[in-house]
């Protein structure tokens, strides 16, 4: 059971008493006639040959309340695509493979560049932008939901607590951002408990009361994977194309809705996924990237909120935010000490210090261009420089959902 703490700018829906899973999914069905509800899996090719994803399908066939379920596949051949296909078809619910790879959305990504259109790089971040396009573009659902496919403690209450506060209409929120405890036999979310909040508090040390960050601080997992939302808020978001993806949507949010329409919910008791790997010496690989990404993220949103970033502000980012570390690693072994968990100093120690490069190299890309890679477009702009745009994209995915790579010659033609 959790606390009832309310601690931040941002409403908390906690998990308290009892489990009431049939409750909460039979007032999904009913307000689902209102709010037609997508759900929106991002899934690698590779993910389908693990334990994970083939447990979340199990859950979502016993699923009622969702209307459709859109896959953004990526890094699939034309065989592999056909596979997924038939992976996802055992789902009860009307279900579309957006082909990311696919020569057929490749070339409306083409077009799109033509267009000046930012599509940002290849990953997560495009695809769920496809993907909520695709779903604008069929204008059925009001309530878009997302979540990771790599969840191996998955259950169907961690959907319908997500989906809860956005599909009822009497609560009124407008973007819901999930969170949970992650600890098996030790502490786990290295990068939120020793890199974004030391972060976060630092900064506010260095530059004094600021909304935005107020704002992020109040979550109580901002890199958590699943979030739901409004259909109106996949129009005017932009959307990061790189590991900074959760932040950059967390500054759209904060720009584009009312505090009081904002809330986090408590999905899960544990919660479990695949691990990064720390990556000490490579900065394009695991933790040590994701670090890099998130921090440019971070002090380019406040760029654009007007606070001023200077070098000799940014050299003493690093030396309060290698103390605020240092004091979170003592908190968290006292923590770990108290519950009878497994704990690594070192290996806490070696993490921190590998953030610390990280911070340090995304500040000098940072002063270097304080812009850097402009963020995906949001369907607002894309749909008044391509009117067709949405056509394109039902005919793509739907082209695709029919082709029968057995009866031809060659991957399908754009």
């Amino acid at each position: 059971m959790s606390d009832f703490h309310q601690n931040g700018v941002v409403a908390v829906l906690h998990r308290l008493g009892q489990l009431n899973l049939e409750q909460l999914e039979a007032e999904l069905q009913r307000h689902a006639t209102a709010n037609p509800i997508a759900l929106v899996l991002p899934s690698l090719y590779s993910e389908l040959e693990r334990p994970a994803l083939k447990g979340i399908i199990e859950h979502l066939k016993q699923v009622t309340y969702v209307s459709e379920v859109v896959v953004a596949l990526g890094q699939a051949s034309a065989l592999e695509f056909r596979r997924a296909k038939e992976y996802f078809k055992v789902l009860p619910q009307d279900v579309r493979l957006v082909w990311v790879d696919g020569p057929r959305i490749q070339d409306i990504l083409k077009g799109l560049v033509e267009h000046e259109i930012d599509i940002g790089l290849p990953g997560k971040g495009q695809s769920c932008w496809i993907a909520f396009g695709y779903v604008l573009s069929r204008r059925r659902s009001n309530v878009i939901v997302l979540h990771d496919c790599d969840i191996l403690s998955y259950n169907r209450e961690y959907l319908a607590r997500l989906c809860y506060p956005i599909a009822n209409p009497n609560l009124g929120y407008e973007f819901c951002k999930g969170y949970y405890s992650r600890v098996t036999d030790r502490l786990h979310g290295r990068v939120t408990r020793l890199l974004i909040t030391p972060l976060l508090r630092s900064l506010q040390q260095l530059v004094g009361t600021q909304p935005l960050l107020t704002f992020l601080d109040g979550f109580r997992y901002p890199l958590a994977g699943e979030f739901a939302m409004v259909k109106d808020l996949a129009w005017i978001n932009r959307i990061p194309g790189d590991w900074g993806l959760e932040v950059g949507v967390l500054a759209e949010v904060y720009r584009n809705c009312a505090l009081r329409r904002i809330c986090q919910v408590d999905i899960a008791d544990a919660y479990e996924h695949k691990h990064q790997t720390l990556s000490a010496d490579n900065p394009e690989a695991g933790l040590y990237k994701m670090c890099v990404d998130i921090t440019k993220s971070l002090l380019r949103n406040l760029a654009s909120e007007g606070v001023v970033l200077s070098e000799e502000r940014l050299k003493t980012l690093r030396a309060t935010y290698l103390q605020a570390a240092q004091e979170a690693i003592r908190r968290y072994e006292d923590d770990a000490a108290i519950n009878s968990l497994k704990f690594d100093r070192h290996e806490e120690r070696t993490a921190v210090e590998v953030f610390l490069k990280g911070i340090k190299l995304a500040s000098e890309v940072f002063l270097k261009d304080p812009l850097g890679v402009p963020m995906i477009s949001n369907w607002s702009r894309v749909a008044a420089a391509v009117p067709d745009i949405f056509g394109r994209l039902i005919e793509a995915v739907e082209d695709d959902h029919e082709w029968d790579p057995t009866a031809a010659d060659g991957p399908p033609r754009p």
